[in-house]
C-alpha cells in the first residue's frame, strides 16, 4: 500500500500559505520603504530651503551694495504739499501803542538796527520789552508775530512798519515780537499812520509748512544789540 504524501504546510488548496515570519518580513520591508521615501522628501525639502536660503542672502549683500554705491535707492514718502493760512480772517481796529507790549528783534548784519528802532517804537508810545539781535530764517522787510490775542496789536504794529509780513504763533499773550530782516528802511512816519480799521497784511499766507525760509526762527537767548 503506498505510503500518503505528507501535505506540504506552506500550500493550501494550491495556493502559497503566508508565515508569520514572511508577513513580518513584508512589513519590515515596507516600512523601510516608506522611511527611505521620506528620507528623500525631506532632504528635497531641505535642499529647496537652503538654495532660497543662499539665494535670499545673495540678493540682500546685492542690494546692500548697491544701496551703499548710490545705485539704488530707497522710496520714501513725500511730504504733503499741505498748505496753511497764516492771515487770520477779520477786521481789526487800531490798538493804542501804549496797550502794546513789543520786542524788537534784528536779524540784519547792521549793528545797532534793533535799539535804534525800538527806540522809535518808544518815542510812539509802545511798551518795548527785549531788544536782541537774532539769526532768524526770514527773508523780507520784517517778520510781526503774535498770538492768537495779539491780532489787533499785530495789527497797528504792521501800520507802522510799511511792508512787513505777518505770522501767527503758538503764544497765549498778546505780545508782539518784531524780526527786522534786510530789506528793512525805516518806520512810517508818526503823522501818516493809519488808525482805521483794517486787515492784517499777509502776503505769503499760502506756503509750505516746511517752508523754513519764510518762517522766522527766534533763538531762546538772543545777543546783545
Amino acid at each position: 500500500m503506498a505510503r500518503k504524501r505528507l501535505k506540504d504546510p506552506s500550500i493550501l488548496h494550491g495556493h502559497h500559505v503566508v508565515s508569520g515570519p514572511e508577513l513580518r518580513a513584508t512589513f519590515e520591508a515596507a516600512a523601510r520603504g516608506a522611511d527611505d521615501t521620506a528620507r528623500v522628501r525631506r532632504r528635497v525639502l531641505h535642499g529647496v530651503v537652503l538654495v532660497l536660503l543662499i539665494g535670499l542672502i545673495a540678493a540682500a549683500i546685492i542690494a546692500a551694495l548697491a544701496i551703499i554705491n548710490g545705485k539704488l535707492a530707497i522710496p520714501t514718502a513725500e511730504p504733503a504739499q499741505e498748505t496753511v493760512s497764516t492771515c487770520p480772517a477779520g477786521t481789526f481796529d487800531y490798538t493804542p501803542p501804549e496797550q502794546i507790549n513789543l520786542n524788537v528783534y534784528n536779524s540784519t548784519s547792521r549793528p545797532g538796527l534793533a535799539r535804534s528802532v525800538a527806540d522809535e517804537f518808544l518815542a510812539r508810545k509802545f511798551m518795548v520789552a527785549d531788544v536782541s539781535n537774532v539769526d532768524a530764517g526770514y527773508r523780507g522787510v520784517a517778520a510781526v508775530i503774535s498770538g492768537a490775542a495779539g491780532h489787533s496789536a499785530a495789527f497797528s504794529v504792521q501800520r507802522n512798519l510799511p511792508g512787513s509780513d505777518y505770522f501767527q504763533d503758538g503764544r497765549t499773550d498778546g505780545s508782539v515780537d518784531v524780526i527786522l530782516s534786510q530789506d528793512y528802511s525805516a518806520l512810517t512816519p508818526p503823522d501818516l499812520v493809519d488808525q482805521t480799521p483794517g486787515k492784517l497784511s499777509c502776503p505769503r499766507e499760502s506756503r509750505r509748512i516746511a517752508d523754513d525760509d519764510m518762517w522766522p526762527v527766534i533763538p531762546s537767548a538772543p545777543a546783545t544789540p
